[in-house]
């Protein structure tokens, strides 16, 4: 066996202990069922909820609990609540993923890049990832929003484009690291070519954290996100919950179910999150997975 194929069966070895531990952990598997159940309530949701989250459905302000109103009360404009947390999860969740997607992609490739070659590679790829990071995120992602017009595609690309340096510093770190290592000199003295050793040889040893990172760059995203929408940069036919806080902020003492369960589903998600990353980097340290 090439030592190439040793490294990888190591990492598919390490994997299969990681996820073992992972499932040890109760707050971790908390947040993946949590975060499963959000996941599940956006998709399906609207199909067997059936309230459309634009129709008027009550008085406004009807508050949860009316005898004629829905469970979660009613906006401004007598829409339901609950249809508009359940619509506007999918909306969120989509440009959260993407957004996260995109950072990690930039990330990935910049990093991995400058890592692995060094020098002066590493020297204009760093500046680069400086010239990004500098730039205040809200105010670069407004530039963006008023250049390319506000809607679902225009926010996940400005939430990716200024969320990917802190990918990008970690991938190098890692590649910086794992590129020194012996495995890696014995897949150059064979013959492997500089793409197959950083996609086949470095990549697979250098995810563990990737991974960590990717699961709280979701949680930043939807925050991020939530966040551009209640600024009202966002699509404003399309149901999110930042545009539903952001539309009923200014009745929040006179209905404030409007703007609570809304948040409180932002909450629940990027803890879910946040629990499933701290699981994750839990079930990646070799320390703590032999006790």
């Amino acid at each position: 066996m090439t030592d190439t194929g040793i490294a990888l069966e190591a990492v598919e070895a390490s994997g299969r202990g990681a996820a073992a531990m992972f499932f040890r952990n109760k707050a971790a598997v908390f947040g993946l069922a949590l975060f499963t159940g959000i996941v599940v309530m956006s998709i399906f949701g609207p199909g067997w909820y059936g309230v459309d989250a634009d129709d008027m459905v009550a008085r406004p302000f009807a508050p949860p609990g009316d005898e004629f109103g829905p469970r979660l009360g009613v906006d401004y404009l007598g829409r339901d609540v609950l249809a508009g947390v359940i619509v506007g999860g999918r909306t969120t969740l989509v440009v959260g993923a993407a957004a996260a997607g995109m950072s990690m992609t930039i990330g990935l490739v910049i990093g991995g890049l400058a890592g692995y070659y060094g020098r002066w590679v590493d020297a204009i790829l760093m500046r680069l990832t400086e010239l990004f990071q500098v730039q205040p995120p809200l105010l670069f992602a407004l530039v963006l929003l008023a250049l390319f017009g506000p809607s679902s595609k225009t926010v996940a690309l400005a939430v990716g484009l200024v969320s990917w340096p802190a990918a990008a510093r970690l991938t190098r770190a890692e590649f910086l690291k794992i590129r020194e290592l012996e495995f890696v000199k014995a897949a150059r003295t064979v013959g492997a070519g500089d793409l197959r050793i950083m996609l086949r040889t470095i990549l697979p040893n250098a995810m563990p954290p990737l991974i960590v990172a990717t699961a709280l760059t979701v949680g930043l995203a939807i925050l991020f996100e939530a966040g551009v929408s209640f600024l009202g940069l966002s699509n404003n036919r399309v149901v999110s919950w930042g545009s539903m806080i952001g539309k009923n902020q200014f009745y929040l003492l006179d209905a404030w179910w409007t703007v609570t369960f809304p948040g409180i589903a932002i909450f629940l998600t990027v803890l879910s999150v946040v629990l499933i990353g701290d699981g994750l980097q839990d079930a990646f340290n070799p320390k703590l997975r032999g006790r």
